[in-house]
This record gives structure tokens, sequence and C-alpha cells, in this order.
């Protein structure tokens, strides 16, 4: 690694490769379909949405691309879900070298890690739980999928739809994604279990199979893990209630299936883009809960976007203190740091002025409606992956967009998958301390 580089640069280079790769490898035209050919920002589209684990697609997965081009697909979710350098320790450690400190850094910076201490301990562990959920999950598919398809393509569909599912990428191989299984109980229950254990987050997972008492677990992972669950109760109530009458979405259902459908339009935002019902015909109330599930997104160390949960729950426990008076910001018994509520805030609002910023630029650039327009954008940052889409066609509204416009959401997928600070931090280069002290000026606020 140049030591020129900082972890951050480092991290966010490192995607920006495996992008470049992964386009290179999709524009060939052993990837597409015979008398398929895609345009190199289309390729680089696909490859931003794969390597970032979103799911928008600007081209018809299964029509476009060749069985190749769609395990070239499968392996970028793969990779990008779980980070470049987190395979890069496992293979150094394979090989029996050892990390370098800046190889540590990096990696922290990666898996949002507060020491270096047993990180390529942890990146294997990472590996193996990725690997072993992946494959239960892959397994169970196949079985559903068996009778419907045979045993080989049953087996194909279901590796590739489990590692789109852990890794949060929505991703799918049917033109109308997960709609034709909206009652299966089997496929709804085991893609929203992938993705739900995918968006936690490894240390999360870790410490819950690691120490059974809930005591005993951290105050990260019982933020994140009530979080998730307020966020899954709440949104699934809200869908179901908003779309209840709906007679595009859930009005013509049996109540069962109704249930079922809201539960995964729940999970799936957070952060993995699958859909089971027509997200377009869904009510604007029920969209803009989307939007804000899509910003919240999953859990810090897992394979989602969004601000992340505990972000988003670190801001709700210190605005409650503020209008309260409290001194200090206080969940679980334990006191939040002002540095930790300082970086939830600064993420909150850089990922708010980022997404707005470019809302705004693409309604200038595509002249389309406000609604589909910031739902699109969200989804990128997210690294969500639905969309509204385009009347009469499989694929996003990203696919109606000009150059420039998919330009701004390729920037965008990158900026939510690595993360608003991260890339802030690369962008402002080595810090340098500053042993001058001001003196402290007064400022009125509210």
């Amino acid at each position: 690694m140049p030591r020129a580089l900082s972890p951050s640069q480092f991290l966010v280079l490192s995607f920006a490769g495996l992008i470049l790769l992964g386009s290179i490898v999709l524009w060939l035209p052993v990837s597409s379909e015979p008398g398929q050919h895609l345009s190199f920002l289309d390729a680089l589209f696909t490859s931003t949405s794969a390597v970032c684990v979103t799911g928008l697609i600007v081209v018809d997965t299964p029509n476009a691309f060749s069985t190749f081009g769609e395990v070239v697909v499968m392996l970028l979710i793969f990779v990008g879900g779980l980070g470049y350098m987190t395979l890069s320790a496992v293979l150094v450690a394979a090989l029996g070298k050892k990390l370098t400190l800046q190889e540590r850094s990096t990696l922290q910076e990666a898996l949002n890690l507060d020491t270096r201490d047993g990180i390529a301990r942890f990146a294997a562990t990472v590996f193996r739980v990725a690997v072993m959920v992946e494959a239960a999950g892959a397994l169970v598919l196949t079985l559903r999928f068996w009778p419907e398809f045979g045993l080989g393509r049953a087996a194909y569909l279901g590796v590739f739809h489990s590692i789109s599912a852990f890794n949060n990428a929505g991703f799918a191989l049917w033109p109308d994604n997960l709609m034709r299984y909206r009652g299966d109980l089997v496929v709804n229950l085991v893609v929203t279990v992938l993705i739900i254990l995918g968006g936690l987050g490894f240390f999360v997972l870790r410490e819950v199979s690691s120490r059974r008492e809930a005591a005993r677990w951290s105050l990260h992972t019982k933020l994140a893990l009530s979080i998730t669950a307020i966020l899954l109760v709440v949104g699934t109530s809200l869908i179901l209630a908003f779309e209840w009458a709906n007679p595009k979405t859930l009005g013509p259902l049996p109540v069962g299936e109704k249930l079922l459908a809201s539960w995964f339009q729940s999970v799936s935002p957070r952060t993995a883009g699958f859909n089971t019902i027509d997200i377009g015909a869904m009510t604007v109330p029920a969209l803009f809960l989307t939007m804000g599930l899509m910003f919240i997104g999953a859990s810090p160390g897992g394979t989602g976007g969004g601000v992340k949960t505990t972000t988003f729950g670190i801001t709700v426990f210190a605005l409650t203190a503020t209008v309260r008076g409290a001194r200090e910001t206080v969940a679980f018994r334990r006191r939040i740091s002002d540095e930790a509520i300082a970086r939830a805030f600064f993420l909150s609002l850089i990922g708010f002025l980022a997404l707005n910023l470019v809302a705004g630029v693409l309604l200038w650039l595509e002249g389309r409606d406000l609604v589909h327009t910031l739902f699109e954008a969200t989804s990128a940052f997210g690294t969500v992956g639905m969309s509204m889409g385009h009347p009469g066609t499989a694929t996003s509204l990203a696919a109606q967009f000009s150059s420039p416009g998919k330009s701004l959401l390729i920037g965008m997928m990158l900026l939510g998958r690595v993360g608003p600070l991260t890339v802030a931090v690369a962008l402002a280069g080595r810090h340098r301390v500053s042993h001058v002290r001001y003196p402290e000026g007064r400022v009125f606020i509210g």
C-alpha cells in the first residue's frame, strides 16, 4: 500500500478500482447476451451498483447479461459486500503472512472497529460467517426452486439470490424482481432473514452469538438491535396502513399476503432493494416512509448503506437529552461520548445535504417528477436499489437518465457504500495537528 495514502483514501480507491475492473469485464461481449451490447457507462453503472451492493439497474439483468455476466455481477456483489480489504486480509492470513500497520488501519476503517487488536482474526470470522450464512440461504432457496426449475438452475438461482440478499444488493434474475413470489412464505422469510443478518453488522452477529445474556451486550449491539426492531415494526405497520386499500398494491390481496408483503417492504429498504409489490404504484405517504428507511439504512460494519441505525439512534437520544435539559446523553444506562454525538450529527447532515444537492441537480438535468427523482437519489445514497421505475420497462428510473444523471448516481452509490465521513476524510487528506488554541466565542443558536 502506498505510504502517501491515508486509510480512508486507500479504502475509497480500492472500491473505485474494483468498480473499474468490474466495468471492463461487464463491457466485454462475453458478458452480454447475443445481440446485446452495453455502453461503457452502463457497464460502469452496473458494476458500481453491484460493488456498492445497491441494485439499481439500467439494463434488465436476466435479459441483458449472459450467464458469465451474471456470475461476474454476483462476484462483484460478494466482494463489494464484504469489502476488498476484508478479503485481502483473509488471503494474507491464508498465505501465512502478517498485515502491515497501514493495512490494519485501513481494515479497521473498513470494518468500523475501534481497535486494531485481533483485526485479522475478526476479518477471517467475517468471511467465515458470510459464507456459512449465504450457503445456508442458498440451500433452502435451492430446495424451494428445485420443483419449478430443476436442480441445476435452482442451485444457481439459490446461490445468486442468497448472495444478493445477505449482501443487501437487491439484484434479482427475474424482470419483476421477486413480485412473483409475493405470497411465498419460504422465499419471503429466507430473503428477509438474510437481509437482516447482513444489515446488522458482523460485530453484532459475533457478540450476540458469543454472549448469550443480553445484559452483557455492548451499547453498540443494543442500539443496533433495538433501532432495527423498532424500524421493522413501525415500517411494517405503516406500510400496511398506507397501502391497505391501494388497488395497485395490497388492496386485492388476502390479509395474510398483505402482512407478508408489508413485512417484506419494510425489511427491504434497509438496504436490499428487492420488492414484492410495484414500488411505482405505492401511495405518496408509503414512498416517503420508504425513503426515510432507505436514508437510515443498515447498521455499521454490515453489508448495507445509509447513515446507519446507530447514527439515527444516537441523534434521537441526543435530541431527547437536549430537549429535557440533560447534561449528558444516556442510552441503556451508558453515557454516549460527545465525539460520537458529533460524528452522528455530521454523518446525518452531510448525507442529507449531499442527497438534496444531487436530487436538485437531477431535477434540473432530467426534468422529472420530484418524488420519482428524490426516491431514485435516496435509493442510490442508501445503496438500496429500489426504484419507482419507468412504465413499460423492467429497469430502474436511472435507465432513462442522461449520462451526467447516471454519473451523479454512480457517485452517490459510492458515497453511500464507503460512507460520507470516510469520503470527506479522504478528500480532506491527512490532518495536521494544530497546537494553537483560540479563545472561545459566543454564538446564539435557535
